[in-house]
């Protein structure tokens, strides 16, 4: 695993991931891909795409919860 990797991931989800990501290969590029270039292409994500995703939750999230907290003092008396 990388150094730069900042996400933990266990080690079931991690498997679960490689395979999903062989299965891609296979469908969508009708070429089969062995498991260390499966662990490679995870990292890859992990280590350069997945906090893109993880920062759009975290201002998803805080939409959600600035709206919801707006609604609250709605219901101050």
């Amino acid at each position: 695993m990388s150094k730069k990797n900042k996400f933990k991931i266990n080690k079931d989800k991690r498997k679960l991931m490689q395979e999903k990501i062989k299965r891609f290969f296979v469908k969508e590029r009708d070429e089969e891909i062995g498991d260390l270039a499966s662990i490679l292409i995870l990292d890859f994500i992990i280590d350069n795409l997945a906090s893109e995703f993880y920062n759009l939750g975290v201002r998803d999230c805080i939409t959600h919860i600035s709206q919801n907290v707006e609604d609250l003092f709605g219901l101050e008396k």
